[in-house]
């Protein structure tokens, strides 16, 4: 509309006189320029003042999420110093974007009444020197005094609110930087997966986070159907990285991992995510029922199949005993489970969605003994007919392993089960009578 009027309102402007015409839009390349700088300088602190809230914002998330441990370590003040700095950056990236962007609509308010004065300087010089009467140029200046206050009011309506647009500019970019990354990367028309047949391998896999640093290196693992594999190792060693890869979070820099043959990254990638479970070392619940929470991966879920995964699970009976039983309410700010009961209804939520091939992440690191076992338990019932890699710390929640794959700086070192390991009295020998001594 603005676009419009301004293009109307020039061409009746140079039907009524050409040099009055030209006196009004003189100013314009001026104003322009002058726009031009004051958008730079806007666009550079808005989007500074974007990035530092930002950063204030996840200062400010880091901090109450670990605020127990900064209560702890007496760090309140610490912290609120901390607060104050960014809060401070925040505030004078703010006033200088602000102070641009509000700098627009006065200044285009400026330039209006300076071309008006433009408008009856050069109207009036025409009516006392050019070739037109006296009434009549009197009549163009009051008509074209008009036409310039007309032709600067688009102009003025947009730097009006030009803060916001740039808000809205700033605000863009920053989605479009996320809208860039790279997708996961989906067979066009990837083969059904229903399941796993004969087995699963790992073949002379190589990987890294970093394409100069290598995680994993030539690591070759095969696993039949049914079979329980445990990973051991230390801290780095590329367990959790295994796990990765298994699920696609990542795909392999060279080499591949197959199921019944197949590259897995030939196979469509949500029926190879549907079939597979996981039990991470740190469980989430989502706000909702703890029913909600367990039928998570399978919405459809009768409530037959949640009792049956609640009690393979072994947290059926103390969700029984709550007043609510399956309807109880979980949310942040009433939580009633232990770490340990999480971890229970995480592994039920797993379970109920029957995976082919399931991936337990050091399940019973963070609890105690008595809590261990439980877990222990409901992870055998897990494991039952399904094939399952188990990453673990704890050797003897592994004991049972059909192969336990030791893994040290990205490679595959020893490989057997719990007795051949031990009588080889390699590196898993030492971890195992390390463990002994200490338990």
């Amino acid at each position: 509309t603005n676009i419009v009027l301004l293009f109307g309102i020039l061409i009746m402007m140079f039907r009524q006189n050409v040099e009055l015409a030209w006196a009004t839009i003189a100013s314009t390349p001026v104003a322009v320029l002058i726009a031009v700088l004051i958008i730079q300088k806007a666009r550079k602190y808005v989007d500074l003042q974007q990035d530092e809230v930002g950063k204030l914002n996840g200062y400010m998330d880091e901090k109450i999420s670990g605020q127990r441990v900064i209560i702890t370590n007496g760090l309140q003040e610490e912290t609120i110093d901390g607060f104050l700095e960014h809060n401070e950056t925040v505030r004078k990236a703010t006033f200088k974007g602000q102070a641009y962007s509000g700098l627009l609509f006065p200044m285009m308010q400026g330039m209006s009444l300076v071309n008006t004065a433009i408008v009856i300087f050069f109207g009036g010089w025409l009516a006392l020197n050019g070739d037109l009467e006296r009434s009549v140029a009197l009549g163009l200046v009051v008509t074209f005094v008009q036409y310039s206050q007309q032709y600067y009011q688009p102009l003025m309506q947009i730097s009006s609110g030009y803060s916001m647009i740039q808000l809205a500019i700033t605000g863009a970019r920053r989605l479009n930087e996320m809208f860039a990354e790279k997708d996961e990367v989906k067979p066009a028309n990837g083969q059904s997966f229903d399941g796993i047949d004969k087995g699963l391998s790992l073949e002379h896999v190589d990987f890294g986070y970093n394409p100069d640093k290598l995680v994993l290196n030539d690591v070759s693992i095969d696993v039949n159907k049914g079979a329980m594999v445990a990973l051991v190792g230390p801290t780095g060693s590329g367990k959790t990285t295994i796990m990765n890869l298994l699920n696609r979070f990542y795909d392999v820099n060279s080499g591949a991992v197959t199921i019944d043959g197949t590259d897995i990254r030939e196979y469509d990638l949500d029926a190879l995510r549907k079939h597979v479970g996981i039990v991470l070392q740190e469980s989430v619940l989502f706000s909702g029922t703890i029913r909600d929470n367990i039928v998570f991966g399978k919405p459809d879920a009768t409530d037959e199949e949640v009792i049956n995964a609640a009690k393979q699970a072994n947290i059926h009976d103390f969700i029984m005993n709550l007043e609510k039983g399956y309807e109880t309410e979980v949310s942040e700010e009433n939580n009633l489970f232990s770490t340990g009961q999480k971890q229970l209804i995480s592994i039920a939520r797993t379970i109920i969605t029957n995976p082919s091939l399931l991936i337990l992440d050091e399940a019973t690191s963070n609890v105690d003994t008595v809590t261990e076992a439980k877990i222990q338990k409901a992870m055998d019932e897990a494991i039952k007919g399904r094939t399952s890699f188990v990453i673990a710390h704890r050797l003897k929640t592994i004991l049972n392993a059909d192969r336990i794959v030791v893994l040290r700086d990205g490679k595959v070192i020893e490989e057997g089960n719990h007795h051949q390991l031990l009588a080889e009295d390699g590196f898993y020998a030492e971890l195992y009578h390390n463990q002994f001594v200490f338990e």
